[in-house]
């Protein structure tokens, strides 16, 4: 399998990143204001939310819009990957049903999308720091492995959803419904350690692999704090094991895949 995988992604590698630049494209066609959506979008959902938990419900955490926007550009990569692979066999059945394609592909396309748009959101986050003249420590440079760590664990998921939604047609509920609780005890809008008390909190972080990836690009970003390096391994291993065993089981019954749908 190993040797299948790495001829496989030297040879569908170049088509991943033409595929992902032809649907970035393909989203703002129809626009009036083309690209400038995938700035204004993230950008008024950080206005909406730092409105109603900053002044509305008094928080006050430090340098909280910045807070904020760091917590909602993951979460939404995150959240994008997860719900885009479950259905994305059966959304890209012209393709798959045609020639043969490594179908962890089509998940590998979607994170070059998102991981783009991500990007694009954290720029705004380096502009929203010098406005709010937040302190700039060498732990800066903890941003690359935290987002390598979230794109890799999105990944691993993302393959075996895409398994998985081939088969099971109400997954997409499923899924929906869990993220939904996820998502507020990931502590999008509140720090999780001073916020939930201990040792609830601890434990929150310590499982909750999204919560700690938040904790730990905002502590980089924002408080000049080194990031927990031993969980990070240890989340490093997690994805590990989860993309081998997503791509394996995806080579296993790719050949059934376009039956089902």
């Amino acid at each position: 399998m190993q040797k299948r995988f790495f001829t496989d992604i030297r040879k569908y590698f170049h088509y991943s990143i033409v595929s992902a630049r032809s649907q970035l494209k393909s989203e703002v066609a129809n626009s009036y204001l083309n690209w400038l959506w995938w700035i204004l979008d993230p950008l008024c959902f950080m206005l909406i939310y730092t409105f109603i938990f900053g002044y509305v419900f008094q928080a006050r955490e430090p340098y909280f819009p910045v807070f904020i926007f760091i917590g909602l550009s993951m979460w939404d990569f995150f959240n994008r990957m997860v719900t885009g692979s479950i259905k994305i066999v059966k959304n890209n059945k012209a393709i798959v049903s045609k020639v043969y394609l490594p179908k962890y592909i089509l998940v590998l396309v979607r994170m070059w999308v998102n991981g783009f748009k991500m990007l694009i959101s954290f720029g705004i986050v380096v502009l929203m720091m010098l406005i709010w003249q937040v302190p700039l420590t060498w732990n800066l440079l903890y941003f690359f492995p935290v987002v390598v760590l979230l794109m890799l664990f999105s990944f691993g998921c993302s393959l075996h959803l895409l398994h998985y939604g081939v088969f099971v047609e109400d997954l997409s509920n499923v899924v929906n419904i869990v993220l939904r609780m996820v998502f507020y005890l990931t502590g999008i809008f509140y720090n999780v350690a001073t916020r939930i008390p201990s040792p609830y909190g601890d434990w929150l972080i310590r499982y909750n692999p999204m919560a700690f990836l938040l904790e730990s690009m905002r502590n980089a970003l924002l408080y000049g704090k080194t990031p927990h390096r031993k969980l990070m391994i240890v989340w490093f291993v997690v994805s590990m094991v989860l993309t081998v065993l997503g791509i394996r089981k995806i080579y296993r019954n790719e050949n059934s895949y376009v039956k089902v749908i």
